[in-house]
């Protein structure tokens, strides 16, 4: 694996870890009874979700 693509899969790591804050500060907020912000960070939640789909993609990708 060169450079690029170690730090593309450095990143892919640290995004996941970034979900995991952002989930568990989002169940927080709900168990709270704070809708307004579990709703936002769920929403959070799910872009980041969905932007790890696709760098997890092109890492794959680069690795071939």
């Amino acid at each position: 694996m060169d450079h690029r693509n170690a730090e593309l899969a450095s990143s892919a790591t640290t995004l996941d870890a970034l979900i995991a804050t952002i989930t568990r500060a989002a169940d927080t907020a709900a168990s709270t009874g704070d809708e307004s912000v579990s709703h936002d960070l769920y929403e959070v939640e799910r872009a980041l979700r969905s932007a790890s789909r696709r760098l997890a993609t092109v890492v794959r990708r680069a690795r071939h």
